[in-house]
């Protein structure tokens, strides 16, 4: 009976403290296993959308035909006139993972030199930009959320070297046409942190930072095709008439 009774005082005491809240152990949910990849490949659970053989996840922005942009050996090549382009399928939150490459023929400076850009949600740039001994305004270099937020610092690699960006994008949120919470992004590039879980003023290519429940993503030319953007989006890659070459893109939806 004594032993009994020491063993209800034990049990007592345990259901105590875990409702006091001292015992803090959870046995649930169980974290997902994932593949983490060797040698640069993605992990296990994430959606490829360019490994070098073609751009059959990617179509044109403008009329949605197929990407025209030149494959060779594992990379594509963004060339003049080939058209900003986007992924066929639309995203809500994401790790991003990309490696960009400006060419290495000097022939410009400030933003005519290796730009290009990779927009989530079709909406917010990351710029991408040659900013090796390259000086333009600073929320306009590599690194930067298009002129909203300048790197923390400028990690850029020299010229025709490949560089990479580990973005973390938080997407918007809307209650009907009303923005409930913002956008927010964090950027490594090559390794480095350069922004640092930022708050998204809105969309960065319109002539004042906004958010709308119904946009015209960026693209289109001012063509006025509105959609409705309180959902998921595709992500974007822009033709800048420059030379700049990708490789090694996935993401996972988070």
């Amino acid at each position: 009976m004594k032993k009994i009774l020491i063993a209800i005082a034990i049990l007592s005491a345990v259901v105590v403290l875990a409702q006091s809240g001292g015992d803090r152990r959870q046995a649930e949910p169980e974290p997902v296993p994932v593949g983490t990849g060797e040698n640069g490949a993605p992990p296990s659970d994430a959606i490829v959308l360019f490994a070098g053989g073609d751009l059959d996840n990617w179509v044109r922005v403008t009329d949605g035909e197929p990407a025209r942009w030149e494959i060779a050996d594992g990379v594509a090549t963004v060339r003049p006139g080939g058209g900003t382009i986007r992924t066929r399928e639309s995203f809500g939150s994401i790790q991003l993972h990309l490696e960009w490459r400006p060419t290495n023929v000097i022939s410009g400076s400030g933003q005519g030199r290796g730009n290009s850009g990779v927009f989530l949600h079709s909406l917010f740039e990351v710029q991408i930009l040659d900013s090796w001994e390259n000086p333009t305004y600073v929320n306009g270099q590599a690194g930067s959320v298009y002129l909203q937020y300048p790197p923390l610092v400028n990690a850029a690699r020299e010229p025709g070297q490949w560089q990479s960006y580990d973005i973390i994008f938080t997407a918007p949120e809307f209650n009907g046409d009303e923005l409930v919470s913002p956008a927010w992004l964090t950027v490594f590039q090559n390794g480095v942190l350069v922004q640092n879980h930022v708050r998204l003023d809105g969309a960065t290519f319109t002539p004042e930072p906004v958010y709308e429940a119904r946009c015209e993503p960026y693209g289109l030319d001012g063509s006025g095709r509105r959609q409705d953007c309180t959902g998921k989006m595709p992500l974007t890659l822009q033709d800048h008439g420059q030379l700049v070459s990708f490789r090694n893109i996935w993401l996972r939806e988070l």
